[in-house]
């Protein structure tokens, strides 16, 4: 799979799950799927992130061969509607990269906890010679908003984060090239770390890796306004335009249509600089 990842790209979101937080991104049967995915491509989608485990806070955890099953579910339809298109593969499990990698071939995985949930996750990864988006979090997803005790800026924790992950990514033979990183909004942070973050992210792009921002419809929009996940599209598109002006190279969203606008905008506005 050949793809560059230091150029703008919207990933557009593909649950397949029952209970992700924003009730309009769950797709459970294949013709809810599929349509999904001929929708986002056809609003301009670069990448399609295929995702079987909701990681809202407190999501029920399901076994890895469900995981699977959901997952392959959702590349089939990828593959049909939309054969060339770039999957990304949201998960935190090493079989389930295996499995996913040896049936449909190279994907990007998407990966929350930075191979911290599966200790066979780098060097899986490394096999492969895929890319890989690795996340900033703290426990996991039922427990991680226990953990938003952070002893200094925000920003630099994250940062001290990624510099020990990255040189174990490195030491199990992942290329560098072949990484990205995710400062994982949302995840073991409160609405005012998030918003810290934010601000500092462009700290996060000088590391000289490409970034992911993934901002969509988030409790950082709706508890700042009062509002809900439904509600929440504005928010994000402010978000996502700050995230391109901090230097984000890919938008994970759910709204594919409006964040390609939001990048269309975002160009031509720089472009005048």
């Amino acid at each position: 799979m050949e793809i560059d990842l230091r150029e703008l790209h919207v990933m557009a979101i593909v649950n397949v799950t029952p209970d992700s937080f924003y009730a309009g991104s769950r797709n459970a049967s294949a013709e809810q799927i599929e349509a999904r995915v001929r929708a986002a491509v056809e609003q301009g989608a670069t990448i399609i992130d295929v995702g079987g485990y909701s990681s809202r806070p407190g999501a029920d955890d399901i076994s890895p061969d469900e995981e699977w099953r959901r997952i392959d579910r959702g590349i089939e339809a990828v593959r049909r509607v939309a054969p060339d298109a770039a999957v990304s593969v949201d998960t935190f499990r090493a079989d389930v990269v295996r499995r996913t990698i040896d049936k449909w071939g190279g994907v990007i995985v998407n990966d929350i906890s930075a191979g911290e949930l599966d200790e066979d996750m780098l060097r899986t990864v490394a096999g492969y010679d895929v890319p890989y988006i690795a996340m900033h979090m703290r426990g996991t997803p039922a427990t991680m908003q226990t953990m938003t005790d952070y002893s200094g800026d925000i920003a630099d924790e994250v940062m001290d984060y990624f510099r020990r992950r990255i040189d174990l990514m490195i030491s199990a033979g992942i290329r560098r090239e072949n990484i990205v990183l995710d400062p994982g909004f949302g995840f073991a942070k409160t609405l005012e770390q998030n918003y810290r973050l934010m601000h500092s992210l462009d700290r996060l792009v000088g590391m000289g890796y490409p970034v992911l921002s993934g901002v969509s419809r988030k409790s950082m929009i709706f508890r700042l306004l009062g509002t809900t996940p439904d509600e929440s599209l504005n928010g994000t598109s402010v978000l996502n335009f700050i995230s391109l002006e901090k230097g984000a190279n890919i938008l994970r969203v759910h709204d594919v249509r409006e964040a390609v606008e939001v990048v269309k905008i975002y160009k031509t506005y720089i472009s005048q600089a």
